[in-house]
C-alpha cells in the first residue's frame, strides 16, 4: 500500500460565519420552533445554498418578491442583506407579520445613507449593482437620491451636481483595497465629501481578508468555501489571486472540487465567507484526509467575538 502525499494544510482564522449571518439564520430557526412552517423568506436568507436547503427542509419557504406570498399569518423573514423600503411597507400593507434579519452594520448604512439625505447632499454608494444589499440601500431613498460608483473608473468620471455637498457609503462585503483606491479618488477630487465615521466595510469581511492576506502567499492553493453569488466570498477568492496565490478556487462543496488543479501541491489555504457553515469546511479537509495525509495549522489574523440580538419579537422575554 503506497503511503500518502504530505500536505500541509493552513486554516485561515477568522474564517465563516459572521454575526450578521448567525443573527439571520437562528432568526428564520426560532420562527420555525415559535410558529412553526412555513416561514416565509424573501431572497436567500444568507448566500448559501447548503444553509437554504437545510432550512428548507425544516420547513421554510424562500421567494424572491413577497407577492410569491399568499395571504397568510406565518411569519416572513427579510433577509440579512437588507431590503428597500418598499418592502416593509407592502408588508403592513398585506398585514404580514414580518421579521427583519438585516445585518445591524447593513442598518448602519441604510441610517448614514438617510442622515445625508436628510442634509441635503448628493450620495454616492460604493458597490456591487444588482447584490441584493445594494438594492437594499438605494431602495432606502426616493429613485434618483443615490449613485451607484462600482469602479475606480467610475469615481474618476462621475460628475456630482455640487462638489462640495457629496457623501459616500459602502457595500459591507467588498473587497478592503480596491475599496481605499476608490474612496482616495473621490477624496482626491472631492475634498469636501462625507464619508463614514468608521468605514461602512464590516469587521467580518476585513478580517476575512487580512488572515487571506497572511495565508495567500505561503501556500500553493487555496480554497474559499462560498457561494458564487455571495459578494465577501468573491472578493476572498480575488484577494489570494491579488497576494500571489497560484491557484485560488470558490467551492460551494467537497464535490464541486476539480482535483486535477491541485496535483503536486505542498501546501493548501482553507477559508469560508462569512455565510458558509464550518461543516463543510469539515467536509472539503475530509475530502483532502481521503488523499494525503494531512497535518493542519490555524493562522489566525483577529479575534470575534462579536454577538447581534435576535429580533426584538423573537427573544424570549417577548413571550412575556
Amino acid at each position: 500500500m503506497q503511503a500518502k502525499p504530505q500536505l500541509k494544510i493552513v486554516l485561515c482564522s477568522p474564517r465563516g460565519f459572521c454575526a450578521g449571518v448567525v443573527r439571520a439564520i437562528d432568526t428564520v430557526e426560532r420562527a420555525l420552533k415559535l410558529y412553526g412552517a412555513p416561514v416565509y423568506v424573501r431572497h436567500e436568507i444568507v448566500h448559501n445554498r447548503y444553509v437554504v436547503d437545510s432550512l428548507r427542509a425544516k420547513g421554510a419557504i424562500f421567494v424572491e418578491e413577497l407577492s410569491e406570498i399568499p395571504d397568510t399569518q406565518a411569519p416572513v423573514v427579510f433577509s440579512a442583506h437588507g431590503v428597500p423600503k418598499s418592502v416593509p411597507a407592502e408588508a403592513t400593507e398585506r398585514n404580514f407579520f414580518s421579521l427583519d434579519a438585516t445585518c445591524p452594520l447593513v442598518t448602519k448604512v441604510h441610517r448614514e445613507a438617510a442622515i445625508h439625505f436628510k442634509r441635503g447632499r448628493e450620495i454616492l454608494l460604493i458597490g456591487h449593482s444588482h447584490h441584493p444589499e445594494v438594492v437594499g440601500t438605494v431602495g432606502q431613498l426616493p429613485p434618483g437620491a443615490v449613485t451607484l460608483i462600482e469602479t475606480a473608473n467610475d469615481a474618476a468620471t462621475f460628475t456630482p451636481k455640487d462638489a462640495n455637498n457629496l457623501a459616500f457609503v459602502t457595500q459591507t462585503t467588498l473587497s478592503i483595497d480596491d475599496t481605499a483606491e476608490i474612496v482616495a479618488l473621490l477624496k482626491q477630487r472631492f475634498p469636501n465629501i462625507s464619508g463614514p465615521h468608521k468605514e461602512d466595510i464590516c469587521y467580518a469581511t476585513t478580517n476575512r481578508q487580512l488572515a487571506v492576506k497572511k495565508v495567500a502567499p505561503v501556500v500553493d492553493a487555496l480554497i474559499v468555501v462560498g457561494a458564487p453569488n455571495s459578494s465577501n466570498s468573491q472578493r476572498l477568492r480575488e484577494v489570494a489571486e491579488r497576494e500571489g496565490c497560484p491557484i485560488a478556487v470558490l467551492a460551494q462543496r467537497a464535490s464541486d472540487l476539480d482535483w486535477s488543479k491541485f496535483e503536486g501541491i505542498k501546501s493548501l489555504g482553507i477559508t469560508a465567507g462569512a455565510s458558509a457553515p464550518e461543516v463543510i469546511v469539515e467536509e472539503i479537509m475530509g475530502a483532502f484526509a481521503a488523499r494525503y495525509e494531512l497535518n493542519v495549522e490555524t493562522v489566525s489574523a483577529a479575534e470575534e467575538n462579536e454577538f447581534f440580538p435576535l429580533p426584538r419579537s423573537l427573544r424570549p422575554d417577548a413571550a412575556e
